[in-house]
Order: C-alpha cells, then sequence, then structure tokens
C-alpha cells in the first residue's frame, strides 16, 4: 500500500498547475490548481484516459478546442485518448480538481498550442471530435 496527501503534491508552476499526489506503477493520481486567470496548457494523451473531478471552483473545459463546459464542485469528466483538453480559470477564487490518468505513462501527452478565439486546433492523429 501507498499513502500521499494532496497537500503535499508540489505544482509544476510553483503555486498552480498540475500536481502529482501518487505517480504509477498502473495510474497517476494527482491535483491541477489555477489561480483567477490562469490556464492549462492544451494537450491530449495518445493512450491515456484522463478523469477530472472538480473540488474547488469553478473553470471552464475545452474539448477539441470545439466544445465548452462550465466545471463546478462534483462535477466529474472523463477523456479518452485523443482528446485534446484545455482548463482556463476565468473565475475570481481558486479551481482544483482531482484527476486520474490510466494506464501510467509519463511520457504520454503531446502539448497543441491553442487558447480560445484561435482558430481550430487540429485533431489528434485517428480522432474524431463529436
Amino acid at each position: 500500500m501507498r499513502t500521499a496527501s494532496m497537500d503535499d503534491a508540489p505544482y509544476r508552476f510553483g503555486e498552480y498547475g498540475p500536481g502529482y499526489i501518487i505517480r504509477g506503477p498502473r495510474t497517476d493520481v494527482g491535483v491541477v490548481r489555477l489561480r483567477p486567470g490562469d490556464d492549462a496548457v492544451n494537450h491530449y494523451h495518445a493512450e491515456i484516459e484522463e478523469t477530472f473531478y472538480v473540488i474547488e471552483g469553478e473553470a471552464t473545459l475545452w474539448v477539441d478546442g470545439r466544445r465548452s463546459f462550465n466545471v463546478t464542485v462534483g462535477d466529474a469528466y472523463q477523456l479518452e485518448p485523443g482528446e485534446q483538453h484545455y482548463f482556463v480559470n476565468n473565475s475570481d477564487a481558486d479551481f482544483r480538481a482531482l484527476f486520474i490518468k490510466a494506464p501510467y505513462d509519463p511520457d504520454d501527452g503531446v502539448q497543441v498550442e491553442w487558447t480560445p478565439g484561435d482558430p481550430l486546433p487540429p485533431l489528434a492523429p485517428g480522432h474524431q471530435s463529436d
């Protein structure tokens, strides 16, 4: 058995971004924190599915640059391999969501430069948007 605390997860960008609570060997568990005005880089995973569960605040989740969802406490979203995802916190309070990624593969992440207002991003190879 392994134990860890969300409070000890080091955020990628100091005070915000993703922070891993447990890494591998079969899944990753972490928390993403966005302060007001922060966003998370648009990206997808070729083989990994990723589930987010909102535990604090609200944000906008963009999927494939084509659909947006206002996500709030208690909401869960599961993204399939190939689905691009981008979060932005346009509120005046912190946003946090737990995430679970499986199967474990620390190298499976493809960044796709895109923010709302840009031309639509290209879809992941072999992926079709709903």
